[in-house]
């Protein structure tokens, strides 16, 4: 596995870490922390145990805060920032705290976030914690619920997306594309939604590995969508979008 698996024993609870990433955290040499726990239940999700609380794998050992907190002690200087990403880190009691330990030895951070919980992101912008956030955007605000297969408050979504581009901080909106899930439709609604965003991607979803409902790869089996098609056509909406 790529990340040694972490516990926290206390409110927060962290599933991994990432020791050294080049491509989490757009620009910058950082760490990713991964946090336990998530209130969708997107069926493409590549992180099935960090999903549900109690169910990931313990078998790399343990790491506690404390260590956590060392490992970025002694990093400084080599790394530049920190990704927290999940899960869902919004949903963990104590993030706001777990943030700004981060924040006070120096480091950037970057929050990867599905939007549920404005009231944290708020809490976040406020307290001046964050340098960088990636909300996930999973579908067109009509089939949002049915794709992120959980009961979604759309009022809370929005309020995120608006939330994010009117923080003054940097930002982007992202799309894992799943055909059988998506179709071409959806991106010209998404992109009338967030018009004016200054940023917008599109990420393939990979038909590999593990992810929380395998039967997924039954409905995306032979099915493509053109990534490269759907950027071109919604360019107009945003300021930038991109392909990964």
């Amino acid at each position: 596995m790529f990340y040694s698996m972490l516990h926290v024993p206390c409110s927060m609870t962290i599933g991994g870490l990432r020791r050294l990433t080049l491509i989490d955290y757009p620009g910058h040499i950082a760490a990713t922390v991964f946090t336990v726990g998530c209130n969708f239940r997107c069926p493409f999700c590549h992180n099935p145990e960090l999903v549900v609380h109690g169910t990931w794998n313990m078998e790399h050992g343990t790491v506690l805060e404390d260590d956590f907190f060392k490992f970025l002690r002694e990093r400084r200087g080599k790394l530049e920032g920190v990704c927290i990403t999940g899960g869902e880190p919004t949903i963990q009691p104590d993030i706001v705290d777990f943030v700004r330990k981060i924040k006070d030895l120096g480091y950037k951070v970057k929050l990867d976030t599905n939007g549920a919980r404005p009231d944290v992101l708020r809490a976040l912008y406020e307290g001046k914690l964050l340098d960088f956030v990636a909300m996930d955007i999973k579908n067109n605000l009509e089939n949002y619920a049915k794709t992120a297969n959980s009961k979604i408050d759309l009022e809370r979504i929005n309020l995120s997306v608006n939330l994010i581009r009117n923080s003054g901080i940097d930002y982007e909106f992202r799309t894992t594309v799943v055909p059988g899930l998506h179709v071409e439709s959806d991106f010209e609604k998404i992109g009338k939604w967030l018009e004016g965003a200054k940023k917008y991607v599109l990420q393939a979803f990979e038909d590999k590995g593990k992810i929380l409902d395998p039967d997924l790869k039954k409905r995306t089996k032979e099915k493509k969508l053109d990534l490269e098609k759907i950027a071109k056509n919604i360019k107009k909406y945003f300021g930038r979008v991109e392909v990964r």
